[in-house]
């Protein structure tokens, strides 16, 4: 199952690379990433199958890996208008999105605070 883990990176040239390859030499396929610094650290989000194996090669390395998140990936056609559209999709279920980006091969990943009604909006 496609799980993000939220990483907490130093906010340094290098940190990134660290983490990237952390996960390559323990054979964790990064799936798709988002990174994010400010003033006060960095946190990357990871998409990974393999929660346990990306976990456990990531803090051998040092990070601080915050709580696994269940995510939706989904592969919407690649055109003006789609993401847009996925999202009123799941504003109208009710759903507020509190992640999204895009991961390999132009799929989309998102998480909500109703997974349910998030994947019913979005997949029907």
């Amino acid at each position: 199952m496609p799980t993000d883990l939220a990483v907490r990176i130093e906010n340094r040239p290098g940190s990134l690379a660290t983490a990237g390859e952390a996960l390559g030499q323990a054979g964790v396929n990064i799936e798709g990433v988002f990174a994010h610094s400010s003033a006060d650290g960095a946190v990357a989000h990871v998409l990974v199958e393999d929660e346990a194996a990306a976990r456990q090669a990531l803090e051998a390395a040092g990070f601080a890996v915050g709580p696994s998140q269940e995510v939706l990936v989904v592969a919407p056609e690649d055109k003006p208008g789609v993401l847009g559209a996925l999202c009123r999709r799941a504003a109208d279920a009710g759903v507020n999105l509190t992640l999204t980006y895009l991961a390999t091969d132009t799929r989309l990943v998102l998480a909500g605070d109703d997974m349910a009604k998030l994947r019913a909006a979005v997949s029907g």
